[in-house]
């Protein structure tokens, strides 16, 4: 098949990206051109910007899907569309569990409410990422109807995964020892593989399926302290997970959720997803190769979670009371 993929040279997208060329279909790429411009030399590329609505590159071609990886507003999706026209078959829109209302309970589907759509600004921020998602989402469901398919995957980790939202549990699970928790370890939480995020998307577009999509994972139910088992398993260390009191850190801890209500997110249904073909790469395996890509690539500093020090600070019981 003939696939544009509207982003692709990051985490998420470069994955896809793999799937499809893995697959010998023909991948030609939209992109500024900035981010993984090394990467599947080979692979036709158009050169563009969504932020300034720059498509020139493609007025011409024929493609018979679309891959939307880096569409964040809704203006993204419509000037995309308005380009393309009638020149690409099955429209593929990769939005996010962040666009359901908090809770929902366990289990919820993809029939589930989501949040009200934002139109009325470009600014992305905690508060404005779902609801803007939403917005894209309708943006896809009225252009496109039965030929729109909607990708909404929830915490995604694998090698060159940039957020470090699984990262840091996987390195700090490595070093061993004892490893502050704030709050539950018993919290439910959901981490799917980028690559079989990959072959869901893939297998949608062959298969040139409609409808909507939860990506999450893994297969198996898993806590936020059964992670950091896996997490150390992977690595041959062993841990002893350390309650601290939530907020201890500024910033908190990767994959946290505090709030009963917004830990309900870690548990909703991929059964549509599996149906569909969506493997379910075991959490170890996950985790094993997250940390060799790390180590390879030499361990840089986090974005997410607190520094050594900090935690041993923590540990120590320096600076904090229990109840405080």
């Amino acid at each position: 098949m003939r696939v544009l993929v509207l982003g692709g040279g990051s985490f998420v997208g470069r994955a896809i990206v793999d799937d499809f060329l893995q697959g010998g279909h023909e991948v030609t790429l939209f992109s500024r051109g900035r981010t993984g411009a090394g990467l599947f030399p080979g692979v036709p590329r158009r050169v563009g910007d969504r932020d300034s609505g720059d498509y020139a590159s493609l007025r011409e071609g024929v493609w018979d899907a679309v891959v939307d990886v880096s569409a964040y507003v809704p203006r993204h999706v419509r000037q995309a569309g308005e380009v393309l026209g009638d020149r690409a078959g099955r429209y593929v829109f990769i939005s996010s569990n962040a666009v359901y209302r908090p809770g929902g309970g366990p289990g919820s589907d993809e029939d589930a409410p989501r949040l009200p759509p934002e139109r009325d600004t470009e600014v992305i921020d905690g508060a404005t990422y779902g609801p803007l998602k939403v917005a894209c989402e309708d943006e896809v469901l009225a252009r496109y109807g039965r030929r729109a398919t909607i990708v909404r995957p929830g915490i995604v980790a694998g090698p060159y995964d940039q957020q470090d939202l699984f990262t840091y549990w996987v390195r700090r699970a490595a070093r061993g020892g004892r490893v502050a928790l704030p709050g539950d370890p018993g919290q439910p939480v959901q981490v799917l593989d980028s690559r079989d995020l990959a072959r869901l998307v893939v297998l949608l577009v062959t298969g040139d399926r409609p409808g909507v999509f939860n990506a999450v994972g893994p297969a198996e139910p898993v806590t936020l302290g059964g992670l950091i088992q896996v997490c150390a398993a992977a690595a041959g260390s062993r841990v002893e997970v350390v309650p601290v009191p939530p907020g201890a850190v500024p910033g908190g801890f990767p994959l946290v959720r505090a709030d009963p209500v917004w830990a309900l997110t870690f548990q909703r249904s991929a059964a549509r997803a599996r149906a569909a073909g969506m493997p379910a790469t075991p959490l170890e395996v996950t985790a094993a190769d997250v940390l060799a890509w790390d180590r390879g690539r030499g361990e840089p500093p986090l974005s997410e979670g607190p520094s050594a020090q900090e935690e041993e600070r923590l540990l120590a019981g320096a600076g904090w009371e229990v109840g405080a």
